[in-house]
């Protein structure tokens, strides 16, 4: 499939924050030119200054870099085909689009919309297709100047040639449109601006791009993309027609097309709940594609060695947050303990802590880090689960102490209490057989028994590892908050 170097560019528009779907796009291509030893080309599209903003900009920048993706060619580090922004590009466009107009390739045309809108709805009345008619396709000399001096602006369209477009998707395999279905289109506005019909095309050309790996959703416009590319190739202006290879869709809830408006889309959203990038690209690397039959768990250099195009699946793809959770959750197991540690400093601190600043202790947290390491699914997971440590008073939590102090908690608590009393406070197991032997004498099994205790020291029904957490707390602390749990079920 691959002859030759392999060009392959991400191409975002800076609007908004980065979608989950962009960033599976930015990493098939990625994975795609470092599988092939090619290039990866990151370019901003950035024409429409309406939608367009400079924060957006910096964000994608700082995501790709999160992510851990570089980029060959593109912002900040320059290249051949510089600049990478198409807002610095519109000198080039200008020349191209009047490029294809001197050579007949395009055209103006000066139909205002309501002819527009007048000829579709009598078309789609009439059964027939329902796209620009070629109306002003030839127009002579003495009719545009009449329209020029009625005071009509133009477009430029672009002149679709006359026949069946047949290419190969390397996702889809061979697709055919008649030429009814694609009709002359606007490659240029009436104030002069490019669209991007013409802009994406033409930087295509110029990169020298080898194969457009884009989403499903802009399958529609590949025609006259090629089209396009055919008649720069005319005018010296391209090389070649690039291959196309078209993702399926990312599927949300109810089998929708996941949108920038559906709260699980934001690449920001996985960030801030503390996504590890090798799990989130893990998990976005199997919408549409597998390693294997039996294995979902791999490095992102595992990927990049097996991945090819041909290989990925053309059926919609449904996001599943559970899976992309359980996969994280295996990424943070793989972690170098230290690397976890220091992976979670960011959930540690203010705004996440809900402990005061000096009341976190260091060492507490190197202790218990290993025991949480194997209970979190994301990163963010770890405040709740360690600010009893670090915390006065342990979180009160209403649902918890109703589920835990059922029965007779008191009485429990008074036997534990004075089994932890006794216990060897540097072996978890001792703690544990203390809990377990006031269980048995109220005829409790250990997690009836340990639940109360637990509520009672951390807060929570739910945590880490309950006895290594009271010997890292220690018996003075934990023997504290029983009491006050005692006190309270008696006042």
């Amino acid at each position: 499939m691959v002859n030759g170097p392999v060009r392959v560019r991400f191409c975002p528009s800076p609007t908004g924050n980065p979608h989950v779907g962009l960033v599976r796009t930015a990493l098939f291509n990625w994975a795609f030119a470092r599988h092939h030893g090619g290039t990866f080309v990151f370019r901003i599209e950035d024409t429409d200054a309406a939608r367009d903003s400079e924060e957006s900009y910096d964000q994608l920048l700082d995501s790709l870099r999160w992510l851990g993706f570089t980029w060959d060619e593109g912002p900040e580090i320059g290249g051949p085909h510089a600049p990478y922004r198409q807002s610095q590009r519109m000198d080039i466009y200008a020349d191209v689009a009047k490029k294809l107009q001197d050579g007949g390739h395009a055209y103006s045309c000066y139909c205002t919309t309501e002819e527009l809108d007048q000829r579709r709805d009598a078309a789609r009345a009439a059964g027939r297709p329902s796209g620009y008619d070629g109306h002003c396709r030839d127009l002579t000399a003495e009719q545009k100047a009449a329209y020029e001096t009625e005071g009509r602006a133009s477009i430029v369209r672009f002149r679709m040639p006359d026949e069946t477009i047949t290419f190969t998707d390397l996702v889809r395999g061979e697709i055919s449109v008649t030429p009814e279905n694609v009709p002359d289109f606007g490659i240029v506005r009436a104030n002069g601006a490019p669209l991007y019909t013409l802009v994406n095309p033409v930087d295509d050309a110029l990169m020298e791009i080898t194969h457009v790996l884009r989403g499903e959703d802009l399958l529609s416009s590949t025609p006259r993309q090629i089209a396009l590319y055919r008649a720069l190739i005319e005018l010296g202006i391209a090389k070649g027609v690039p291959e196309f290879g078209h993702l399926p869709y990312v599927m949300g809830e109810g089998n929708k097309k996941l949108s920038k408006r559906d709260p699980e889309s934001s690449l920001n959203l996985y960030r801030e709940r503390g996504f590890l990038p090798e799990g989130l690209l893990n998990y976005l690397s199997l919408l549409g594609w597998s390693f294997s039959k039996d294995q979902d768990i791999f490095s992102i250099e595992e990927m990049v060695a097996k991945f090819d195009i041909p290989d990925v699946n053309a059926n919609p793809a449904r996001f599943d947050l559970k899976k992309a959770e359980a996969i994280n959750a295996d990424h943070i197991r793989q972690l170098d303990p230290k690397a976890f540690a220091d992976a979670c400093a960011p959930w540690l601190t203010a705004p996440h802590a809900n402990w005061a600043p000096e009341d976190f202790d260091a060492e507490a947290w190197a202790r218990i880090a290993p025991h949480a390491q194997t209970r979190v699914t994301v990163l963010s997971d770890i405040t709740a689960n360690v600010d009893f440590l670090f915390r006065k008073e342990p979180v009160e939590d209403q649902a918890s102490w109703d589920k835990a102090m059922k029965g007779e908690p008191a009485a429990l608590l008074t036997t534990a209490r004075a089994n932890l009393e006794t216990a060897d406070w540097s072996d978890p197991e001792a703690l544990k057989q203390a809990v377990l032997t006031a269980g048995e004498a109220h005829g409790l099994k250990l997690g009836k028994a340990q639940a109360p205790v637990r509520v009672a020291v951390t807060g929570r029904t739910v945590g880490l590892p309950l006895f290594e957490s009271l010997e890292i707390l220690g018996k003075e602390r934990s023997l504290a908050r029983i009491d006050a749990t005692l006190a309270k079920l008696t006042a």
